[in-house]
């Protein structure tokens, strides 16, 4: 059995909220898990992945899941600034004790995956990443003459694959950012998140999806050079995130178990 708390509000001015999905045998050291839904800053909701909170919360976590401010109404910060609120939220609430930081971990599919970054460069929470694109400025850059649309085979009668996921990834970035002003772009670039406080990460991508794996790939090596470590895992395919997340949640838990057992 799983207990669930719909609509548990975070936010009162902009009217945001978490469903929790609370373990059976919850006590007061169940470890705490967040989950940032996808949907490229411009849809998704916290819903849609209702099962998936179940699973975790079999698994062993209460888990959260945030709704965040969507674009275009919400542009560029505002999800990331919903995401440090709700953490700061969370751990002033009722539901966590004065040291409880050390028990949260994360999972993030997608743009969530973006954002778990944003959060664990400032809290340390352990961390996996689905599928997280990580670069914006330069794909924006390299790409002036792609048609941006988010079904870009019924507007624009494109069939080839990639084509459909670079018209994809150029409308989700400028509609989150509204400009494609290079400034700004570099400002959503995960590299210029404050890492100071970085934990353990773990990066899932497949070989060839929607996230350019030399992107990721870059990102790991701009990581390193900081001293910081990530565990990469590509698969083979094009999935994208929720795509594989049933097969790869298991690699996801243990890791994020292993590194909860060594800070204990």
């Amino acid at each position: 059995m799983v207990v669930i708390k719909n609509n548990v509000v975070y936010d009162e001015g902009k009217k945001l909220s978490a469903d929790v999905y609370y373990p059976n045998d919850t006590t007061s050291s169940t470890k705490i898990l967040i989950f940032w839904h996808g949907g490229g800053w411009f849809r998704g909701n916290k819903e849609s992945v209702k099962n998936l909170g179940v699973d975790l919360a079999n698994a062993g976590f209460m888990t959260f899941i945030p709704e965040y401010s969507l674009a275009p109404a919400a542009t560029f910060p505002a999800a990331h600034d919903d995401a440090l609120h709700f953490v700061n939220w969370l751990l002033k609430s009722d539901y966590t004790d004065k040291d409880d930081a050390k028990n949260i971990v994360q999972i993030g599919a997608s743009v969530g995956g973006t954002m778990a970054l944003y959060v664990a460069g400032k809290y340390g929470f352990p961390t996996v990443t689905w599928s997280a694109p990580v670069v914006y400025s330069t794909w924006i850059k390299n790409h002036p003459d792609v048609k941006a649309s988010p079904a870009a085979k019924d507007d624009f009668g494109i069939t080839d694959p990639q084509e459909i996921r670079n018209s994809f990834y150029k409308y989700f970035t400028l509609t989150y950012t509204g400009t494609d002003d290079e400034r700004v772009l570099q400002k959503l670039d995960a590299r210029s998140y404050d890492f100071t406080n970085l934990g353990k990460l773990m990066m899932i991508n497949s070989a060839a999806e929607l996230t350019p794996i030399s992107t990721v790939l870059d990102f790991v090596k701009f990581l390193a050079q900081k001293n910081l470590g990530t565990q990469l895992l590509v698969i083979p395919g094009h999935g994208h995130a929720m795509d594989y997340s049933a097969d790869y949640l298991d690699e996801s838990l243990d890791f994020l178990y292993q590194t909860i057992k060594r800070q204990e």
